[in-house]
Formats: structure tokens, C-alpha cells, sequence
């Protein structure tokens, strides 16, 4: 086998699954493996560490090459520079960096450019990239963030119905489509938001998305809010007109309707995905970049 010093190596990681990329003289190979939040530490290690052996499988690398790859590792549920020094110790590789996966995901979508990300699925953030490394706001989880996410959108649905019975604000098509939901009865609308995980709240934030754009005020003013939010991040992030915006996420393109016409003006589709976001922060090691 020939010696590569120029190995890549990206993974990208989360509850489900993990998925890892190398790249090996011009060509690019893959691989998966199991469960990989960092919140479940062993079993994260045993699932990377499994893929990264499929991976020099399909590559035809040997055990030597992997250990002296650089690895990039984007994984949900790394929340300090503890949980990333844990995991990159933890695997058999000289080269390891590690991050959450919210870096990844905005090195994926902008490639080498500066510019934005909104990522706005069941969670949210906002992150920008320059070329002096990647600022991520928001990713804060409910009951205490996610600003703008599905599952925001979900909560806040159900206060408003909960206002609108109360007389507090004035019943639109959505709210009274959220209670005859619940059998018309407040009480099991109450039943129902104690239990709800976040998954459950974002399951209806494809409704608030489509009643907005039927023109459902209710369903209007809260995407008006998540995109006011979403504008707000991006001012307290430098985004400057111009630069490329991207909306992520099964409910980030929802919301370009709702941006202020001269952030809409920047909006591009993603260039890549966090797997590739992995591979380019494996590149930028000793950069002073990632």
C-alpha cells in the first residue's frame, strides 16, 4: 500500500448514526456506522471507531495511514472543550479534532466562502463563517432556546391557541384547527404540551409554515418572529449584504418568505452537507481556522 501524508478524513455524527468520509489521492470513499452522540460516550467511540474500519476497508488503507490521517469529527452532543478532548483521545488516530456538528454544518454548506447558516429543524442555530474561524449562535435546546425551530413553532402554536381560548387574542383557522385536535377540550391540549417532547411540538410546524403562507395571521406572526430572530443573528454575527445566506433544515426554507427582502437577497443553496463540512475542517488543521 502507498503512503498518503495527505489523508482527509471527515465524520459526522449524531443519535441515529455516524458517517465518515476519506479522501485518498483524488478519490473519496464512505462508510456509516451506529449511533454517535457524544452524550453517549461509549457507545459514540464504538460506532466512530467501527466506521473508521469499514472506511479503511473500502479505501484500502492500512491501520498505520488512519492513525496518521487528519480527522475532523462533528458530532451532536459535544458540548465543551472537555467532551472534545475526550472523544479525540479516545480514538486511534494521532490527527483528531472535534467539534458538535454545528460547525460541520456550516463549513459544509458555505464551503471556503463567508457567509451564514440558519439551520432550522426540530433544534435551531445560526452560525456565520470568515476566514477567521465560525461564530455559532442559538442551538440551546427547549424549553430555553431554539429560537425560530419546529419545535419553537410547535410551542408557540399551542400558546396561542391557549390565549385565543382564553379570549386573549382572537381565534384564527389554525387555532381552532389545534383544538378540534384535542376533542375541543383545553384540558387535553394541557395533557398533551406536558408530555411533548420536542419532536412532538416541531410535528406541527409544518402547518404553522403551509397556514402562513395561506395567510393564517396567527401562523404569519410566528414565522414573523422566527424570522425576526433569524435577522437578529445575523446582525449580532457581521453578516454583511451580499454574502451567502443559507436556510437549512426541514423548516429553515420555510422562513425566506418572511426575511427582510435584503437578507432574502443573499439566500444560495447549500453547497454541501455536514459530512463535507467534516472533511473541510479536517483540511483547515494547523490553519488556525476551523
Amino acid at each position: 500500500m502507498t503512503h498518503h501524508p495527505d489523508l482527509l478524513v471527515g465524520i459526522d455524527g449524531g443519535g441515529t448514526s455516524c458517517r465518515a468520509a476519506l479522501i485518498i489521492g483524488g478519490a473519496r470513499f464512505e462508510a456509516r456506522g451506529g449511533p454517535a452522540n457524544a452524550m453517549r460516550f461509549d457507545e459514540a467511540i464504538r460506532s466512530i471507531t467501527d466506521a473508521l474500519a469499514r472506511l479503511a476497508q473500502v479505501a484500502g488503507v492500512d491501520a498505520g495511514q488512519m492513525a496518521a490521517a487528519r480527522i475532523h469529527a462533528g458530532l451532536a452532543g459535544v458540548m465543551t472543550p472537555a467532551d472534545a478532548a475526550r472523544v479525540a483521545a479516545a480514538l486511534p488516530c494521532r490527527h483528531v479534532t472535534v467539534t458538535d456538528d454545528q460547525p460541520t454544518t456550516v463549513a459544509g454548506a458555505l464551503g471556503a466562502e463567508t457567509g451564514a447558516v440558519a439551520a432550522i429543524g426540530t433544534g435551531s442555530f445560526v452560525g456565520r463563517q470568515t476566514d477567521t474561524g465560525i461564530r455559532v449562535l442559538g442551538g440551546w435546546g427547549l424549553p430555553i432556546g431554539d429560537q425560530a425551530s419546529g419545535a419553537r413553532l410547535g410551542r408557540r402554536l399551542l400558546e396561542e391557541t391557549m390565549l385565543a381560548i382564553d379570549g386573549l387574542r382572537p381565534h384564527t383557522g389554525l387555532t381552532l384547527e389545534v383544538l378540534r385536535d384535542h376533542a375541543d377540550s383545553p384540558a387535553e391540549i394541557v395533557y398533551f404540551s406536558a408530555a411533548a417532547t420536542a419532536t412532538d411540538l416541531a410535528a406541527l410546524a409544518p402547518r404553522v409554515v403551509a397556514a402562513a403562507g395561506a395567510g393564517d395571521a396567527t401562523a404569519a406572526a410566528l414565522m414573523a418572529e422566527g424570522a425576526a430572530y433569524i435577522a437578529a443573528c445575523l446582525s449580532v454575527l457581521g453578516h454583511q449584504p451580499g454574502e451567502p445566506l443559507c436556510l437549512l433544515g426541514g423548516v429553515g426554507p420555510g422562513y425566506a418568505r418572511w426575511l427582510d427582502p435584503r437578507i432574502a437577497a443573499d439566500l444560495r443553496a447549500a453547497r454541501g452537507t455536514a459530512l463535507d463540512g467534516a472533511l473541510a475542517l479536517a483540511a483547515r488543521q494547523g490553519e488556525g481556522t476551523a
